[in-house]
């Protein structure tokens, strides 16, 4: 009685081990896609709890598996088919070799992926791991020789200049793209509750020119003010932790905290990104499948990503 039916034949799921059934592309030297979903399990992990989200790009996998000969369907998050006709569809590049305890390599393994993925003008969608994932992700931009925004998505504000001794961990984010010369301006969305920053922490941020919104304004004031702060014409990074989102609807993550986002309203801000300015890099990280309930946090989270394959393929298809 406890054995659940396998309901993927329902929807003529076939044998796949992509995402949505894409197409494989092992060669970044010769990428020809609208965008590419990258799997990066680690970066730099602290010590205390290693590389607990290591399976999180498998996980998102797995979750569209039943989908994978429905791609040309209406998608209704979308207006459309997730590809219209029109339009270059995304692959999946697989995961990234990682190591457990040479961090530096994991972060050239990432940042050479990402070169080498903007260089054919393809937007990356980098999958984690956690959140140290995005740090060699965003300056990898920096090759391109453009100025970027960031618009991150996150319940934490990730502005810890160390922690746990460690300078490139998922507390230090942000602070560490704001060293960078080719980060502008940086939009953070969605902070609430209690993490591991201090209010000197928040106060460095302000002080540098972050604009916050949290949880709580969004929920008081709507998306209107964030999206109002989206430069017209900007060159947008995407960093979206997955514990923005309300832990009802992604418990896939270690970081739940109460009063989160709801999935149309990161979607709304991840279609604005495209309308106000052009998306050219993303990150969903903090999946932790270990801890997801019934799989609700991998169907979500693989719907977000889905939809942001479909939004930048028309980002591409209309620029």
């Amino acid at each position: 009685m406890n054995d659940k039916p396998d309901l993927g034949a329902l929807f003529g799921a076939t044998d796949a081990d992509t995402f949505l059934g894409l197409e494989k592309c092992e060669d970044l030297e010769y990428i020809d896609a609208s965008c590419a979903f990258i799997g990066a399990p680690c970066a730099t992990p602290y010590g205390s709890v290693g590389a607990y989200a290591k399976n999180g790009p498998n996980s998102l996998r797995q979750a569209m598996a039943s989908l994978t000969a429905n791609i040309d369907r209406h998608n209704f998050d979308l207006g459309g088919p997730t590809f219209p006709d029109d339009t270059k569809r995304a692959v999946d590049c697989g995961d990234l070799p990682w190591s457990e305890t040479d961090f530096a390599s994991n972060r050239k393994i990432i940042g050479e992926a990402i070169e080498r993925v903007v260089t054919r003008d393809v937007v990356p969608i980098l999958i984690g791991g956690d959140d140290s994932v995005p740090i060699p992700m965003i300056k990898a931009m920096g090759s391109t020789g453009k100025n970027y925004t960031i618009l991150q998505i996150d319940a934490h504000i990730d502005w810890r200049d160390e922690h746990m001794g460690e300078t490139h961990g998922l507390s230090s984010t942000m602070r560490r793209a704001s060293e960078m010369s080719h980060i502008q301006k940086i939009i953070q969305v969605g902070a609430r509750g209690i993490g591991s920053g201090h209010s000197s922490d928040f106060e460095d941020a302000i002080s540098w020119g972050v604009k916050f919104f949290t949880g709580f304004d969004i929920h008081q004031s709507g998306l209107k003010p964030v999206i109002d702060e989206i430069d017209e014409g900007s060159n947008i990074i995407l960093c979206i932790d997955i514990d923005a989102l309300d832990p009802s609807i992604t418990p896939n993550t270690i970081g739940r905290t109460p009063g989160g986002l709801s999935y149309y309203q990161v979607l709304e801000l991840i279609m604005a990104a495209a309308d106000r300015g052009s998306i050219s890099a993303v990150d969903f990280v903090e999946i932790m499948p270990e801890v997801d309930i019934d799989g609700i946090g991998a169907l979500h989270v693989s719907r977000l990503v889905a939809a942001t394959m479909g939004i930048i393929a028309r980002q591409q298809s209309n620029g």
